[in-house]
C-alpha cells in the first residue's frame, strides 16, 4: 500500500466526529509527590543479590538479559513493602538496582524515593516550547501510527477518537497531528515510522498491534522517539516507551491486590482463551513470587465434568483457601458461581480480570457476581473532571460505548501521556490521573497503570470504596 495515499491529515476528519469532541474540553490532572530521601543502611540479603545481578546487566543481550532480569524481579518480590522501600532508598544515584527497585514499587502502588535514573530514557522535549506548570508540553509535531485498514481496524477507531477527543478538548498550545496506516501488518508499521520521521514530526505515537509494535522496536536505529501502545516481544528501545492494556498488567495487579488484603491461598478458575491464559499465568508467576501459595489452578473447559469435586478437593486441603481468581467471562462466572457456594467458597476473596464484565448488563442475572472485584477504568467506574461520563459520550459516539469504551480511555490517556511524558520521567512522583487509571512511567520505558477497582453490587457495577488502591 503507498502510505502517502492513506496518510490522513487531521483536516481530513468528519465533521461529526470534530463536533463531538469539541464538547469535551478539559486537562489533565497531574499531581507530584516527593518521596524521602536515601539514607545509608546495611542491605537485606535478597536485596543485596539482586543488586549483584544488576551491577552484570549492562554486559548482558538477548535471552540471558532477560533471564537476568526475571531473577532480579523475582528476588525483590519476595521482600515486603517495608524492606523493599528502605533497601531502594539505601541505593547511590545511578546504582544498576535502582530502576529494578524503583519499578517493584510502582507495581505495589508505592512512592518512589527520588527519581528513576533514566540514562537513555530522558524522553528529552527538544526544542519544545517551555512546559507548563503543570508539566504539559507535548510535541511539535505528533505522528499517529494506527491501523486504519486491515483486521486490526475496527481495534483503531476507538483509540483514535479518545486521542481526538483528549486533543480536542485541550484548549493550551497542540501539535500538528498526521495519522499514517500501518494496515495492521509489522511490514506497514514499519514503513510508516520511516515516512513520519521523514516528514519531520518529533513524535511518534503507536503502533497499535504486538507484531507491529516488535517490528518496529526491533529497527536498528529509531530516530524519532515513541510511545507504542502495546508491548513488544523485545525489549522497549532506549529513549522510547510503551502504553499497554494487556492481560498481563491485570495478572499482576490482581496478584497485588490479594496480596495486599493478605490472601496467601488462593484457587484460579481460568479459561482457553489466549488473554486468559496470560492474565493466569502473570498472576500465577508474580503471587507466588509474592509468598502466594496456588492451591489449584482449573480450567473451565477441561474439568467440567468433574469441576464440583475439584472445587471441594480444593476447599478440604489443608489451609484451605483464602481467595479466588477468575480469569473467565461473565456467563461461566454466572455458572460457577453456585458451584463455588456448595463447595464452602462463595464468601471467599474473589478477584477477576476486566473480562467478568463481558456478557453482563442484566442485573437480575448478575446477581450471583456480587462482591467478585475486578480492575476497571477510571472513566467508566467513576468519572474523571476532563470528560462527561462514559454513558454520555457512548450516547454521542459508537466507538466510546460497550466493550469499546475501554479502548477509547486507552486513547485519550495516549494523547496525555504524549504531552506529559518528559514530566513523568523526570519526577519521582510524577502521575497523571488518566482515563484508564493513574499512570506513571518506570525507569524501563514502561507505563505503568494502576487501575480503579470495581465489584457487583445488586447485580451492577460499582466502584470500591477503595477502588484507587492497587
Amino acid at each position: 500500500m503507498d502510505l502517502s495515499a492513506s496518510r490522513i491529515a487531521l483536516k481530513g476528519l468528519s465533521a461529526a466526529l470534530v463536533a463531538a469532541t469539541l464538547l469535551f474540553a478539559g486537562c489533565a490532572t497531574v499531581r507530584v509527590s516527593e518521596g524521602p530521601g536515601a539514607a545509608a543502611k546495611t542491605l537485606d540479603p535478597a536485596f543485596a543479590s539482586a543488586r549483584d545481578l544488576a551491577r552484570n546487566d549492562a554486559t548482558l543481550s538477548g535471552q540471558a538479559k532477560a533471564d537476568n532480569a526475571r531473577q532480579i524481579e523475582r528476588l525483590l518480590a519476595g521482600l515486603d513493602d517495608a524492606t523493599l522501600a528502605s533497601n531502594a532508598a539505601a541505593l547511590p544515584p545511578e546504582d544498576p538496582l535502582y530502576n529494578f527497585a524503583g519499578r517493584a514499587l510502582l507495581n505495589r502502588g508505592l512512592p518512589l524515593p527520588r527519581p528513576f535514573d533514566r540514562g537513555a530514557w530522558q524522553f528529552n522535549a527538544g526544542n519544545r516550547p517551555p512546559a507548563e506548570r503543570d508539566g504539559y508540553r507535548p510535541p511539535m509535531k505528533l505522528a499517529v501510527l494506527l491501523p486504519l485498514s486491515g483486521s486490526l481496524a475496527a481495534a483503531a477507531a476507538p483509540v483514535r477518537d479518545g486521542l481526538l477527543t483528549g486533543y480536542y478538548g485541550e484548549t493550551r498550545r497542540r501539535p500538528d497531528i498526521t495519522f499514517y496506516d500501518t494496515t495492521g501488518t509489522a511490514a506497514g508499521a514499519v514503513a510508516a515510522y520511516g515516512k513520519a520521521a521523514a516528514e519531520g514530526n518529533d513524535f511518534v505515537l503507536g503502533p497499535l498491534g504486538r507484531d507491529e509494535v516488535s517490528a518496529v522496536f526491533r529497527e536498528a536505529n529509531l530516530g524519532v522517539p515513541m510511545l507504542a501502545l502495546n508491548r513488544g516481544n523485545v525489549a522497549t528501545p532506549a529513549g522510547s516507551a510503551s502504553f499497554s492494556l494487556s492481560p498481563e498488567d491485570e495478572g499482576l495487579a490482581a496478584a497485588e491486590y490479594l496480596i495486599e488484603r493478605n490472601a496467601r491461598r488462593v484457587l484460579i478458575i481460568g479459561s482457553s482463551d489466549d488473554g486468559m491464559r496470560r492474565a493466569v499465568a502473570t498472576f500465577r508467576q508474580r503471587f507466588s513470587e509474592r509468598g502466594g501459595n496456588v492451591v489449584d489452578s482449573l480450567d473451565v473447559a477441561e474439568v467440567v465434568g468433574d469441576l464440583n469435586a475439584r472445587l471441594q478437593a480444593a476447599a478440604q486441603k489443608d489451609g484451605g483457601v483464602d481467595a479466588v481468581f477468575f480469569a473467565v467471562k461473565g456467563a461461566q462466572a454466572r455458572a460457577l458461581a453456585p458451584q463455588l457456594a456448595a463447595a464452602g467458597l462463595g464468601g471467599k476473596l474473589r478477584v477477576a480480570t476486566s473480562q467478568i464484565v463481558s456478557g453482563t448488563g442484566k442485573p437480575v442475572d448478575d446477581l450471583v457476581l456480587d462482591g467478585i472485584a475486578y480492575p476497571t477504568d477510571t472513566w467508566s467506574a467513576r468519572g474523571i473532571a476532563a470528560l462527561p461520563s462514559a454513558a454520555s459520550v457512548g450516547s454521542r459516539l459508537k466507538t466510546a460505548r460497550g466493550p469499546a469504551a475501554r479502548l477509547f480511555a486507552f486513547g485519550y490517556d495516549a494523547w496525555l501521556l504524549t504531552a506529559y511524558l518528559e514530566h513523568l520521567a523526570l519526577s519521582a512522583g510524577g502521575e497523571v490521573q488518566g482515563a484508564t487509571g493513574t499512570l506513571r512511567v518506570d525507569g524501563f520505558g514502561n507505563v505503568q497503570r494502576t487501575p480503579t477497582w470495581s465489584t457487583f453490587s445488586g447485580g451492577n457495577p460499582l466502584p470500591l470504596a477503595d477502588g484507587n488502591r492497587r
